[in-house]
């Protein structure tokens, strides 16, 4: 708390502290790390020489605070009807490069959207994204000349539980209630009224006795045995290293790493303060790293006469033979193991001894088998009633059946189907707002008759219908209307602009409560038809869309959320289905949304249904195709894999002819 409240004269009171001394007679307050966001309002009743006074406003504290990355970070939001990021905490690291930035703003004249810029500021610029930092500080300082068009009591509540202090600055038309239930409390340190934007330096006038903190480590007898540290308003001691700080806070005791278990010797540690060394064991060298020993190689003295390999111990050493040989009576020569000698290979065919084992070989025109025992001929389609409707192919040790370009192999492994697509229930919501304008708006239906184009329209295939929503929500034709791709885009060519608002949860909540039923033309729950809901928008919602879009997906209906311009990323992530990223389309241009349609599949497989209608199709779920496609890559790989170790098995086994 000591450093916010340092940080209070930086953030109003530097106007008076900058008039009272000038700027190089005394060097800056350090006060410790803080990130501080001015958030100003840019709304149309700011005139311009008010906006510059709270332009000056901003630069001025700037030129008096310790700015850096590692200590205070400064950001910049201005809203209206709107928020925008002038700059993030994050975006620069010197003062020169902030005012540059607070010089080129320009006001965006609309209306005074406070609550809004508070929740900005809560989720976007104190986000980590944004270069705010733990264990730091969080100041904000909101100056407005009006009363807020939006709630702002609730949202600013969240904000201050989350850790932000507020300060809150009305000038000349701002409402006090208003201010107060912005701010943190005490009022009278975070809540000021004045008259017009030119007072704003007054505040100053209450807060130079904050602005500095003496150290405390200079100036008392601190009584540290090592280090002191000073801190706003206080001190405490630290120790050097190598040593821990008692319990009473001031003196120093030696750390014994070996003691405390604290070290990576493999064999002795002798401690020091806060170090540590490493020793071995009697019969053990120290190894380079300082760290881990070595038994002492007595094998490298040459003295050991080992046919094979000599291995050392523990004062002296053995012999060992290589794998697949055996020691002799001697203790020094070995012998290969012959290990078809022992009769229990089971090979099918012939058994071949090789070093560390055996393996089976097959006669010509056979294959090992995976178990390297049985022979299995080469080509299976030729010696077994395969089955196969159009082609058999064989593979090692067995076969499958493949079917011709445009069929699909059946379940049976066997028989060929042809394709066809899925069939679901689909219900485009799409924005009609004045902020989509009327040319984009034909865009827009272009963009639904491309989605449409993808489908198989029929009364027993799929089923199309059409909502537009602004302020208010009116169904264009519901999924029962039209039966006929041609029918459809006729119709959306028709449709006419609505304008107005952007009441997005509205128009979730009227499609839940009625596109879907069977009124108007939703087929019957037990038909398990796929039920597809997908919503274009091009801006913020005007309305709270989480409860809407969640009971959306609770209704089993699939959700795909497509964004274009100011849409809002964090509102379509809360409209679309799992998994998120397969269902949210985002594009910055209308220009650009033919390009979404055509990545827009709208491949919804579902269990068979109860009716006469097969909705479960292999050719829709391009799994079982990908699935067929890897299996038969699996399965050359293997027979290369196969072919390259019989050829290895053969040398080995024309080396050891060679030796007998």
């Amino acid at each position: 708390m000591t450093r916010v409240l340092v940080y209070v004269g930086v953030l109003i009171a530097i106007m008076a502290a900058t008039e009272a001394r000038p700027k190089s007679a005394e060097p800056k307050c350090k006060s410790g790390p803080v990130d501080l966001v001015f958030i100003i309002d840019g709304s149309r009743s700011v005139r311009p020489h008010e906006f510059e006074t709270m332009r000056k406003f901003m630069i001025d504290i700037i030129h008096e605070l310790d700015i850096g990355l590692d200590s205070t970070r400064v950001g910049v939001v201005q809203y209206s009807s709107q928020v925008q990021n002038v700059f993030s905490l994050k975006a620069f690291s010197k003062p020169a490069q902030m005012v540059k930035a607070i010089n080129e703003i320009i006001p965006l004249a609309q209306g005074t959207m406070t609550g809004l810029a508070i929740r900005y500021t809560m989720n976007v610029a104190f986000s980590a994204e944004e270069g705010a930092r733990p264990n730091v500080p969080h100041v904000a300082v909101i100056v407005t000349d009006g009363r807020p068009q939006d709630r702002v009591a609730e949202v600013a509540a969240a904000a201050r539980e989350s850790g932000i202090e507020i300060y809150a600055i009305g000038v000349a038309r701002a409402d006090m209630t208003s201010l107060r239930a912005m701010a943190s409390p005490p009022f009278e340190d975070h809540v000021f009224l004045v008259e017009s934007f030119d007072l704003i330096h007054q505040f100053g006038l209450q807060f130079q006795d904050k602005l500095c903190v003496k150290d405390l480590c200079l100036e008392s007898d601190h009584g540290c045995e090592h280090i002191c540290e000073s801190s706003p308003g206080s001190y405490h001691c630290l120790c050097l290293p190598g040593y821990t700080l008692n319990e009473d806070g001031k003196t120093c005791t030696p750390i014994d790493l070996c003691a405390e278990g604290k070290h990576d010797c493999e064999q002795i540690c002798i401690a020091s303060p806060g170090s540590f060394t490493c020793d071995c064991d009697t019969g053990y060298t120290l190894n380079d790293d300082k760290r881990t020993c070595t038994m002492i190689d007595y094998c490298s003295f040459g003295n050991d006469s080992c046919e094979h390999e000599c291995v050392s111990v523990l004062n002296g050493f053995n012999c060992r033979c290589n794998e697949g040989y055996s020691l002799n009576d001697d203790l020094k020569t070995c012998t290969m193991i012959d290990y078809c000698s022992f009769g229990n290979h089971s090979c099918d065919h012939h058994c071949v001894g090789v070093l560390n084992g055996f393996y089976c070989r097959c006669n010509e025109g056979y294959t090992l088998q995976e178990d390297g025992k049985t022979c299995q001929s080469d080509n299976l389609c030729n010696t077994v009633e395969h089955g196969c409707e159009h082609q058999c192919v064989s593979t090692p040790g067995s076969y499958h059946c493949i079917c011709p370009e445009g069929h699909v192999l059946q379940d049976d492994g066997k028989t060929c189907g042809t394709c066809r697509s899925s069939n679901i229930d689909l219900v485009l919501l799409i924005d009609g707002s004045k902020s989509v304008r009327p040319q984009n708006f034909e865009l827009v239906k272009q963009f639904v008759n491309q989605v449409v184009d993808q489908l198989d329209v029929s009364p027993k295939g799929t089923r199309v219908g059409l909502v537009q929503y602004s302020s208010r929500v009116r169904t264009e034709f519901p999924l029962s209307m039209y039966q006929t791709k041609e029918e459809i885009k006729k119709a959306v060519m028709n449709v006419e602009y609505m304008e107005k608002g952007t009441m997005t949860g509205l128009a979730l909540k009227h499609m839940v409560e009625n596109s879907f039923t069977e009124a108007d033309g939703a087929r019957p729950a037990e038909k398990n038809i796929p039920r597809v809901g997908l919503v274009f928008t091009d801006g913020r919602s005007q309305d709270d869309i989480q409860e809407w879009a969640k009971k959306a997906k609770e209704a089993g209906i699939t959700m795909y959320a497509v964004g274009v311009g100011k849409a809002v990323e964090d509102e379509l992530r809360e409209i679309a289905s799992d998994p998120v990223e397969k269902h949210f389309f985002y594009s910055a241009d209308f220009t650009a949304i033919s390009q979404i349609a055509e990545n827009l599949k709208l491949n919804v497989c579902a269990a068979e249904s109860q009716g006469e209608i097969e909705v479960k199709d292999p050719c829709a779920c391009e799994s079982l195709v990908e699935f067929q496609q890897v299996t038969m890559s699996s399965v050359d790989q293997l027979n290369q894999k196969l072919s390259a170790m019989t050829k290895r098995l053969e040398v080995l086994e024309n080396q050891l002819l060679t030796r007998k």
